[in-house]
């Protein structure tokens, strides 16, 4: 099967086709290794087709809204925070937070819950780590749908703290001015110094800061107000100071460690939507993923950027899980609830 390339369409924020939501029938919090816990919670169909949903930042945390991507008469819907991210405690911890870790406590959770294997999605750094869990564990992967590629390399970091400035010279004078100007020349290890601090005087204005700039580069148009003001509350310390932290240390990958894995992934059903004026996560990065992934179906959206909540971009990734509830999976991977 192939996935068409969508075409423009006008779209207004009562057509997103997401699903309506629902409460999560069951709820937990999983001891990881002694610091570290991690919220989750289970909704839709108990007996149905596993999918986990697999958020992004690293630090930006689930919310209800990702549970509507999925039907729930058919997909058991697993949603999870990652390590020190929104429910999960405690709160915007680094130390023991690396992507091997994540990939671990996602086995942990997938063993946990008593899942044989589950679809994966996620978008930016959630597909990023879907990736890399997919690569470690490919016989626990049903399907995957993704959005907004980010491959994890030292230039996509470079491009987020400098090169977005060519696209948005406004948000990045910003971001890049609320520093005093001699410490403008590493802008990542500025903020780090800021956002670690133990005074809320201090990280919070960091935070902030970092957090504006992100989401004011994320959607093809301005995004609302309302969504700006998401980035005051004390939340913003979890994405800042987790971006920071793994951006430090690229992601704690190998260069090019998940275009060189995605040969273990070729029989596993895929998807990849991507929108054409994605800024944070440039196409490029999805078009290389693509030629080194042949048969992984391949969405382009012309008239989205970054968000996972533009119009358009919801109505391709709801296409992608229904297309993937019709057509692409094996008996093996259902199983009951525990």
């Amino acid at each position: 099967m192939r996935f068409p390339i969508i075409e423009a369409m006008d779209l207004t924020i009562d057509q997103f086709d997401l699903y309506p939501l629902v409460e999560p029938f069951q709820t937990g919090r999983l001891d990881l290794d002694g610091r570290h816990v991690m919220y989750w919670e289970q909704s839709g169909n108990p007996q149905g087709q596993p999918v986990v949903f697999v958020h992004g930042g690293p630090g930006a945390g689930a919310g209800p809204n990702h549970r509507r991507f999925f039907d729930p008469g058919h997909y058991r819907v697993i949603v999870f925070d990652q390590r020190g991210a929104g429910r999960s405690t405690p709160f915007a911890e680094t130390e023991d937070n690396t992507t091997a870790h994540l990939v671990a406590d996602m086995e942990h959770l997938r063993r946990h819950l008593g899942i044989e294997c589950w679809m994966l999605f996620g978008g930016s750094w959630g597909a990023s780590l879907a990736l890399a869990y997919a690569i470690a564990h490919p016989d626990r992967c049903s399907a995957l749908v993704l959005r907004g590629i980010f491959l994890c390399r030292q230039r996509e970091v470079d491009w987020f703290l400098y090169g977005m400035r060519t696209i948005f010279p406004e948000a990045w004078q910003d971001f890049a001015g609320f520093l005093p100007e001699p410490e403008r020349d590493d802008l990542l290890e500025a903020y780090w110094r800021r956002l670690i601090s133990p005074d809320p005087e201090i990280h919070l204005p960091a935070a902030r800061a970092w957090s504006r700039y992100e989401i004011r580069c994320s959607t093809l148009l301005s995004p609302p107000p309302d969504i700006l003001r998401v980035y005051e509350s004390k939340n913003v310390l979890a994405l800042a100071r987790l971006e920071a932290h793994y951006f430090r240390h690229v992601m704690f990958m190998e260069e090019d460690y998940l275009l060189k894995g995605v040969g273990k992934l070729a029989a596993i059903p895929a998807a990849i939507v991507q929108g054409r004026y994605d800024i944070i996560c440039p196409i490029v990065n999805a078009d290389e993923l693509v030629r080194a992934w042949p048969g992984v179906d391949y969405v382009v959206v012309p008239d989205a950027g970054h968000s996972v909540m533009e119009p358009a971009i919801c109505r391709a990734l709801v296409a992608a899980t229904n297309r993937v509830r019709e057509h692409a999976v094996t008996p093996g991977c259902f199983v009951t609830s525990p």
